[in-house]
């Protein structure tokens, strides 16, 4: 029994915990790394884009996808108990994961605003490329902390980190 797991969210948790076990999902956080895939998709994106700007219509087409939706949408093999498993996430993984998921969206949003603007402005291929690469990996930083949340750990990225990481 975890006693760091308010006792409002224990039953429900330990009932899952037994549900998702010998699943991909993880017994301990109740929470799927498949779900990482949906931004795996646009850094694989991103890293092609200095050398195929006309690439960045599909860039711009990638929206955020929450937790839920990217299982509905998903051949998961385990989508529902991965949907049905979320609402039992305790707090302690819940609270940081959806951060870090926060600041994943805002960095590719906002990044990729910031590259269509390089590309229609007609930035030097090497200008776009640093851009590129910057984001791409301050991306990887934090989906590497989203994997850590969904393997136990609860520490979430602070603003100052994410900034650092895009010599802001």
């Amino acid at each position: 029994m975890d006693t760091e797991i308010p006792p409002e969210e224990l039953s429900g948790y330990e009932e899952y915990r037994a549900k998702v076990e010998g699943t991909n999902i993880s017994s301990q956080t109740l929470l799927a790394t498949d779900y990482l895939n949906h931004f795996n998709e646009i850094v694989m994106l991103l890293d092609m884009l200095p050398d195929m700007p006309d690439m960045i219509e599909e860039c711009k087409a990638w929206a955020p996808k929450d937790y839920k939706s990217h299982f509905a949408d998903s051949t998961f093999s385990d989508k529902q108990l991965a949907i049905e498993a979320y609402d039992r996430v305790p707090s302690k993984y819940r609270k940081p994961f959806e951060e870090t998921i926060g600041q994943i969206n805002t960095l590719l949003l906002d990044g990729l605003d910031r590259l269509d603007h390089l590309i229609a402005e007609g930035a030097e291929t090497e200008h776009l490329q640093e851009s590129c690469r910057g984001i791409s990996r301050a991306a990887q930083l934090l989906m590497d902390c989203a994997s850590g949340i969904i393997h136990g750990g609860a520490r979430a990225m602070v603003q100052s980190e994410i900034d650092g990481l895009l010599g802001r």
